[in-house]
């Protein structure tokens, strides 16, 4: 019987599950909050890759071609075609985009995060 109460018992205790609990409901929330944002990039990425592939000439028509895009795809919130930043570069129509996105985790505690991207450079 000595031999056997001085073996170590091994395992979780109702403490740490607790704290697991905690950090794995944490990663959960963060998760949950930022994959739609995510989401959102890649519509967003999309379009305008579709849009520069267009091959639309001036600045009005691409931001109109963004805007028709913005209205088939519903996700898309952040941006308008107004936000666009619209370059030639080596005789290629190149769009830029960039917006920050605030995401609520609980009331005094807000994440930010940044998002920009460019579009495939396509020839005219």
């Amino acid at each position: 019987m000595v031999c056997e109460s001085s073996r170590r018992q091994r395992g979780i205790t109702l403490l740490g599950l607790l704290m697991w609990a905690i950090v794995i409901g944490m990663i959960a929330l963060v998760a949950l909050r930022v994959l739609p944002t995510i989401n959102e990039y890649l519509t967003i990425q999309r379009a305008v890759d579709r849009v520069a592939a267009e091959g639309l000439g001036t600045v009005p028509e691409i931001r109109a071609a963004f805007e028709r895009q913005k209205e088939i795809e519903y996700s898309i919130s952040s941006i308008g075609g107004q936000d666009l930043k619209i370059t030639k570069e080596d005789d290629k129509v190149v769009i830029r985009f960039d917006y920050e996105k605030e995401i609520e985790l609980a009331s005094p505690v807000y994440l930010l995060i940044k998002y920009s991207g460019r579009s495939k450079p396509v020839s005219q």
